[in-house]
């Protein structure tokens, strides 16, 4: 299973769309929020089912704040971030994932990537698509993918 995770892009689609026709076939798309009304354009170009969180920039969206879903074994929360206050440390957030039992926990907000394994959880921030903001400053997303026996990989990758 192949999952791609994305975040912040701001309604400047060109690097998602770049990174699908990249990455596909893709099972599965993750938006950590900040979408700005291009919802739509982003789960129509997946091709594959999309979950889609509502950023501190999405006024007017009919998003979830927060989604919980299964992907193959692992429990996952998916969120903006930012009402876990991300921009000064993830703690809260990977705290209150901890309290719900999840096994990995996906925000964005802070448009600076993150691939944090523990023991008993996984921190996933992939950036942004387009303002990225750690050194470098180039647009970043993170693959999941999921072996035949059902474990989980991580990679962080740059347009």
């Amino acid at each position: 299973m192949r999952v791609l995770i994305v975040s912040d892009t701001h309604r400047k689609n060109e690097s998602f769309m770049e990174v699908v026709a990249k990455e596909s076939p893709l099972d599965l798309v993750i938006h950590c929020g900040d979408v700005e009304g291009a919802e739509y354009t982003i789960a129509n170009a997946a091709g594959c089912e999309s979950i889609i969180v509502m950023g501190n920039n999405d006024f007017f969206a009919d998003l979830p704040r927060e989604v919980e879903t299964q992907i193959g074994n692992y429990k996952v929360m998916i969120t903006h971030g930012h009402a876990y206050r991300v921009n000064a440390g993830n703690e809260m957030l990977k705290d209150e994932a901890r309290a719900r039992g999840m096994d990995i926990v996906m925000y964005g907000h802070t448009h600076r990537p993150v691939i944090d394994i523990e023991e008993g959880l996984v921190t996933i921030n992939p950036g942004s698509l387009s303002y990225p903001r750690q050194d470098g400053r180039k647009p970043t997303y993170v693959m999941m993918e999921l072996d035949a026996s059902g474990k989980a990989s991580f990679s962080l990758r740059y347009v």
